[in-house]
C-alpha cells in the first residue's frame, strides 16, 4: 500500500483526499500539498477518512476501553457507538483488561470511525511489566496493524529525558500511562526506548498499512503547579526529530504535546511554541487549567481545550467527568464528547472566524422558533429535553425580552 504522503509527492489525488476536501470545503490540490509537507494527516478506516491539521476543523478524539479492574466489553461497544452517534471524529481503544484483541474486534464491528491504539498497553497487560520484551512489543504492533488500526501512539522517551525528570522538582512525575509503562521497561531492564531502538522497523510496518504515527506526550505536567521543564523541552525536540524521520519515509505523523494540566495563562503560548517547533498536526489531551475541578474535569478541560484550539491546536482528546476517578460510563462519554465539541467549535471561531451555525441559531432564537434553534444545537437531543413544548421558556415566562420588544419592532434581522 502506498501512503497518502507518497501519493501526494507524485501529485496523485486519492479518494481519501477527495473525501476530506469535500468535508472541509477546501481545494483538494491545496490539501494534497499540505499532506505532502506533513501539516495535514488523513486518518482512514474503510470508507471513513478524517483530515487533521492546518486550516481544518479542530477534531475531537474519544477514549474508550477496559481497565484491569473493570471489564465489560459490551459497555465499551456501547460507549464507542455513543461516541460515533454524537459526532466524535476518532476513537482510541485503551483496553487493558479481558480479551483485548476480541474487545477491539467488537469495537471494529460496531463502528466506522478511525481507531487509534497504544500497542504497549496490550503488551503490558498480557505479558506483564516484568516479563515483556521488545519482540513482544513489535509483535503486538504487527498484529494490530494487520487488524486495521488507523493510528498508533508511541512514547519515545529517552535516557536524557529521564535524567532531566529526576533532576527536576515536579510535584507529580510521569502521569502518562503509556509513557510510564515505557519508562518502567527502560529502567527495569537498563535498555533504551524500544520504539527508538526499533524505529526503522516500526516505520516499515506503519508505511505498509499507511498508519498514522502519533508521538506521545510522556513528560506532560500532572498539575498546574508543575510548569514546562527541561524534560518536556527535550521531549518536544525528540518528537520533532522523529516526526521528520517518519515523514521522510512517507509515514504520516501527529505530535502529542502540551496536554495534561497547564495554567490557563500559559496554554496559548505553549501551543504557539509547539507550532513554531514544527508544522506537524498538534494533538492535546485537555489541557486542564485547574486541578480542583474533580468530578467536573470535562468542564475545566473544555475551557483549556478552547484556548488551545484557538491558539492553533489541531486535535483534542476529550475528558469526561470521571477523569482521575474511574472508568467513564456511556453517559459520561457523551458529556465529555459534547464538552469538547463545544471547545473545538469555540477554538475554530477564534482561528477561522464566526461559524454560520451560530448566526442561524441566533436568527431562530430571535424568531422564537424552538425547533429551528434545536436543529442548530451541538446536542439537539439534550436541548430538546430541556426546551418547552411550546410558548416562551419558563425562565422569563410572559416577560420574555424578545417577545416584549417585538411589539415595538425595535430591531430588524439583518442576516
Amino acid at each position: 500500500m502506498r501512503t497518502q504522503i507518497e501519493h501526494a509527492r507524485e501529485g496523485i489525488v486519492t479518494p481519501q483526499m477527495e473525501t476530506v476536501a469535500g468535508i472541509e470545503g477546501i481545494d483538494v490540490r491545496a490539501l494534497l500539498m499540505q499532506v505532502e509537507e506533513g501539516s495535514i494527516v488523513i486518518m482512514s478506516r474503510g470508507e471513513s477518512s478524517v483530515g487533521i491539521g492546518k486550516g481544518l476543523r479542530t477534531k475531537v478524539n474519544v477514549n474508550i476501553g477496559t481497565s484491569s479492574l473493570k471489564i465489560d466489553p459490551e459497555e465499551e461497544v456501547k460507549k464507542a457507538s455513543i461516541a460515533e452517534k454524537y459526532g466524535a471524529d476518532t476513537l482510541t481503544d485503551l483496553s487493558m483488561g479481558g480479551n483485548i484483541t476480541e474487545i477491539r474486534r467488537m469495537i471494529f464491528n460496531n463502528t466506522t470511525l478511525p481507531i487509534t491504539t497504544i500497542p504497549i498497553y496490550q503488551t503490558a497487560a498480557e505479558k506483564g511489566l516484568r516479563d515483556m520484551t521488545q519482540e513482544d512489543i513489535i509483535q503486538d504492533i504487527k498484529q494490530q496493524a494487520e487488524e486495521g488500526v488507523s493510528s498508533f501512539v508511541l512514547h519515545c522517551t529517552d535516557s536524557e529525558m529521564l535524567r532531566q525528570l529526576k533532576k527536576g522538582k515536579r510535584i507529580m512525575g510521569v502521569v502518562s500511562k503509556g509513557g510510564s509503562i515505557t519508562c518502567a521497561y527502560m529502567l527495569r531492564n537498563g535498555y533504551e526506548n524500544p520504539f527508538i531502538e526499533n524505529f526503522d522497523t516500526i516505520l516499515g510496518i506503519l508505511k505498509r498499512y499507511d498508519i498514522v504515527l502519533s508521538l506521545g506526550n510522556t513528560m506532560r505536567s500532572g498539575c498546574i503547579h508543575d510548569g514546562r521543564d527541561k524534560a518536556q523541552l527535550e521531549e518536544i525536540k525528540k518528537n520533532v526529530e522523529l516526526a521528520k524521520r517518519a515523514n521522510e519515509e512517507g509515514v504520516q505523523v501527529i505530535i502529542e504535546g502540551m496536554g495534561g494540566h497547564v495554567r490557563a495563562d500559559r496554554i496559548a503560548d505553549y501551543v504557539k511554541f509547539h507550532k513554531r517547533s514544527s508544522s506537524f498536526p498538534l494533538f492535546v489531551a485537555g489541557p486542564l487549567p485547574a486541578d480542583v475541578a474533580v468530578g467536573y474535569d470535562h468542564i475545566a478541560g473544555c475551557v483549556g481545550a478552547s484556548i488551545a484550539s484557538g491558539a492553533g491546536a489541531d486535535y483534542l482528546c476529550y475528558i469526561t467527568p470521571s477523569e482521575h476517578l474511574g472508568l467513564p460510563g456511556p453517559e459520561q462519554v457523551r458529556e465529555g464528547l459534547i464538552a469538547f465539541k463545544i471547545a473545538a467549535h469555540i477554538g475554530d471561531s477564534i482561528k477561522y472566524g464566526l461559524n454560520g451555525k451560530d448566526r442561524e441559531l441566533a436568527r431562530k432564537r430571535a424568531e422564537l422558533d424552538w425547533e429551528g434553534q434545536l436543529n442548530y444545537a451541538i446536542d439537539g437531543e439534550r436541548a430538546r429535553e430541556l426546551a418547552p413544548k411550546e410558548g416562551p421558556c419558563t425562565m422569563c415566562g410572559d416577560f420574555c425580552a424578545i417577545k416584549i420588544m417585538k411589539e415595538f419592532e425595535t430591531c430588524n434581522y439583518s442576516g
